[in-house]
């Protein structure tokens, strides 16, 4: 045999390994391959590839794995057991830039299942090796090492807090300052996931300097990065007084409420919900929402879209209005309470409905002044039917009926209780039920008062009634 000949052995099964590697990495892109792919032993065949002579092999093998990983945590617990992580860790310090990104997305695709698989990287010694691929010349290397980052952060405050000792935040923050925006959406984006966790984690985020950055990215015209933007904001200032005075410190209003108006549904949802969890915290602040125009626009972004987009800002109308008659006042004059009647009656989910009923009560709860201005808008009949409904959840029924003296006053002086005690129902049946979980928020008597046919009970009584004579 010639030495042309030994060679061609050599080539053939160069060859025979790339092409295998790249039809797997193609086979894990369609999920109906993966079981087929999984049965056949595929993790094992891959593991000696990740350590091949050839570079695009390496790179193509790890990409493989990643797409299998992402699929399921059952594909992602095999890259665990198969021991593969410390051969990725290893390659992550010492390969070119493709076989980075490509380490880093199976790192990613493992972590992001459950917190067990993301401690698995984290027990690897993969936290260091990530962190220094965020210094990384290339803005790729970058974005694969905070995406794998973010995902590892965003399952519970342990990990967060590894990736924090880790020293990934100070580089994070330079990550977002960089040009190339999908370097900055995925920076933004761990920075948010691990923020989200605890007002210490937040802190820390805060410490590094990031509100003023991310306050300045809050018009950038990419509609995906101020999503991210709006949310990590959002995460910061829900869990304190302190740490949302700091997000309004930014000075974030007005500009933020030209989010309310944006095409984007997400945008929207994100910038209501930024709004409600500053507004949240205390009456100054809530009023500070009411003076630049924030519970308007709020209510003028509710009437421009529909579901879960308007949860955020009903919700925000129920904070406001809880601190204090004033503000409670200053959502009807901004008229939320028609709006919020249209949400209860237009809205088919149910924890809409409840967030919507939820905050009218808080609206009506301060004064009879208060209270008319729900009643005025037939919202009162619309709430009464809720209760009735065998569709309605359990937490819907509660809202619509709190145990709250004024609502229970204002549920009797509209008719309410009345209209209740004229519905004939079945004994036993759930409407009966219902009835007598109504009534059970009243004493007997007040009850007995408006139940049909009271009245001539009592004239009855007066006609045989005998007075003591002396």
């Amino acid at each position: 045999m010639s030495q042309r000949q030994v060679l061609q052995v050599f080539e053939q099964y160069q060859k025979a390994r790339t092409q295998f590697v790249q039809m797997v990495a193609e086979l894990a892109t369609r999920p109906q391959n993966i079981e087929t792919l999984q049965n056949a032993g595929v993790m094992a065949l891959l593991r000696p590839l990740l350590l091949d002579v050839v570079p695009t092999i390496q790179q193509t093998a790890a990409l493989a794995l990643g797409r299998l990983a992402n699929y399921n945590d059952d594909l992602a617990e095999a890259v665990v057991k198969g021991d593969i992580l410390p051969q990725l860790v290893y390659s992550l310090a010492e390969q070119n830039r493709f076989y980075k990104k490509a380490a880093a997305f199976v790192l990613r695709a493992v972590g992001k299942h459950s917190p067990q698989l993301a401690q698995a990287i984290v027990d690897c010694g993969a936290l260091d090796t990530l962190v220094i691929c965020l210094e990384d010349f290339d803005p790729g290397v970058k974005e694969a090492a905070a995406w794998a980052l973010g995902y590892i952060a965003r399952h519970n405050a342990e990990l967060s807090q590894a990736v924090v000792d880790a020293g990934a935040v100070p580089l994070l923050v330079l990550c977002i300052q960089e040009p190339e925006i999908a370097l900055k959406r995925i920076a933004v984006s761990a920075l948010s996931d691990i923020a989200k966790h605890s007002p210490e984690l937040a802190q820390t985020v805060v410490d590094a300097g990031v509100i003023a950055h991310l306050a300045q990215m809050i018009l950038n015209p990419d509609a995906k990065l101020k999503r991210q933007v709006l949310s990590a904001l959002s995460q910061i200032a829900k869990h304190s007084v302190d740490l949302a005075e700091m997000v309004v410190e930014a000075e974030i209003f007005p500009v933020v409420l030209t989010c309310l108006k944006d095409k984007d549904e997400y945008v929207k949802k994100n910038a209501s919900t930024l709004i409600r969890e500053i507004a949240k915290h205390t009456p100054e602040l809530a009023q500070l929402i009411v003076n630049t125009g924030g519970v308007a626009a709020v209510i003028d972004c509710i009437g421009s879209c529909k579901g879960n987009i308007r949860l955020p800002g009903i919700m925000l109308l129920g904070y406001v209005a809880a601190h204090s008659e004033n503000l409670a006042m200053a959502v009807i004059i901004s008229k939320g309470v028609p709006q919020l009647s249209l949400c209860l009656s237009e809205e088919p989910e149910d924890h809409i409905k409840a967030a919507a009923a939820w905050a009218l009560g808080h609206i009506g709860r301060h004064t009879p002044e208060h209270a008319r201005a729900v009643a005025v808008t037939n919202t009162l009949p619309v709430l009464l039917s809720l209760y009735m409904s065998t569709e309605s959840s359990e937490d819907l029924q509660v809202k619509v009926l709190p145990h709250d003296s004024k609502a229970r006053r204002l549920f009797v002086t509209s008719g309410g209780l009345k209209k209740v005690q004229e519905i004939k129902a079945e004994p036993g049946s759930l409407l009966q039920e219902y009835i007598n979980s109504i009534n059970n928020c009243y004493p007997e008597e007040i009850v007995r008062y408006y139940s049909p046919g009271y009245s001539e009970t009592l004239l009855q009584r007066v006609d045989s009634y005998q007075p003591l004579t002396n």
